[in-house]
């Protein structure tokens, strides 16, 4: 429990840090918001009238506090662009990449672990190798350009997925599925094949140590092996894999829900930073880094009930 409390304690320290990097990444860089909101044509009173306004005059550290304050009150600030409340802007477009986030490693988890435990249980066919070269290619190819080819094939050739566009779950379920099940594909192909590549090694690897051969000598079953003994074994690697690769999905709806032209945070983060709204920008990288911190603490929890042996954050 201790070892618990510490490392969320540490999780907040780090949060704090990314707040003060965050802010300052956006305040330092040069432009002026006001101007950016008003045009280039705008008259220098009114300029200085709306920096009053939105708080740009007073100095780093002020704004710093009451941004952190309000950021943990729930209030984000008023979007630039949007004039909308941030939170509200975020909070609508939250499901869809929820739902593509979700809907990825659904279609990862599916096909990623049988087909690891697979190559590690015939390693060496001619199949196994099969795999192996396709992973390969999975691993190397680029999502966006998954996406393009997914879209060439699947929508445009054989008309079985929409080219684009989103439709929630709660208007039409299956409509939803299919809407989201391309971009989804896109960012978990890559995914499927980390995981094969890290499953498979790290079977194939428990597979050869004493325990095994001694439960076989003992008449355990092969299945009673693989998935009692060796599979638990071998998550742990996977486990912080798969914690990782929240960071890589988020990263990569950036760009597939551009392709698809999806609704979601990736998509807003794009338009953003081309208008320039300070307020939106910080919000969704902050928002982004709080999920990616609080991830790596879960996978670190998750990591120490499997194997209570082992201590969190590798301390």
């Amino acid at each position: 429990m201790k070892i618990i409390v510490k490392k969320i304690m540490t999780t907040i320290v780090t949060l704090l840090l990314v707040s003060i990097i965050i802010f300052l990444m956006f305040n330092v860089l040069p432009g002026n918001p006001a101007q950016s909101i008003l045009g280039i044509d705008a008259d220098p009173a009114q300029i200085q009238n709306l920096e009053i306004e939105l708080g740009l005059d007073r100095n780093l550290l002020e704004r710093y506090f009451e941004w952190l304050v309000n950021l943990f009150s729930g209030d984000l600030g008023i979007s630039y662009r949007y004039q909308q409340p941030v939170a509200d802007i975020i909070s609508s477009r939250l499901p869809v990449t929820v739902s593509l986030t979700i809907y990825s490693f659904v279609i990862t988890l599916i096909f990623a672990i049988p087909l690891g435990l697979f190559i590690s249980r015939y390693e060496g066919t001619m199949m196994s190798t099969i795999v192996s070269l396709i992973t390969q290619l999975g691993i190397s190819t680029p999502s966006f350009w998954l996406g393009f080819l997914l879209i060439y094939f699947f929508a445009y050739k054989l008309n079985l997925f929409p080219t684009f566009g989103y439709i929630p779950f709660r208007d039409n379920f299956v409509g939803g599925l299919q809407s989201l099940f391309l971009p989804s594909l896109a960012i978990a192909i890559s995914n499927i094949a980390v995981i094969i590549r890290y499953l498979s090694n790290s079977v194939s690897d428990q597979l050869s140590q004493d325990y095994v051969t001694t439960a076989m000598v003992k008449g355990a079953s092969d299945g009673r092996i693989m998935y009692r003994h060796v599979l638990k074994n071998a998550s742990l690697p996977v486990i912080t894999i798969i914690g990782l690769m929240v960071a890589d999905t988020l990263g990569g709806s950036i760009i597939i829900e551009n392709v698809f032209a999806l609704p979601g945070l990736g998509s807003l983060l794009n338009a953003s930073v081309e208008s320039r709204d300070f307020p939106l920008i910080q919000s969704l990288v902050m928002f982004i880094s709080i999920i990616i911190i609080v991830t790596n603490l879960v996978v670190d929890i998750v990591y120490n009930l499997i194997d209570p042996r082992i201590k969190l954050g590798g301390k």
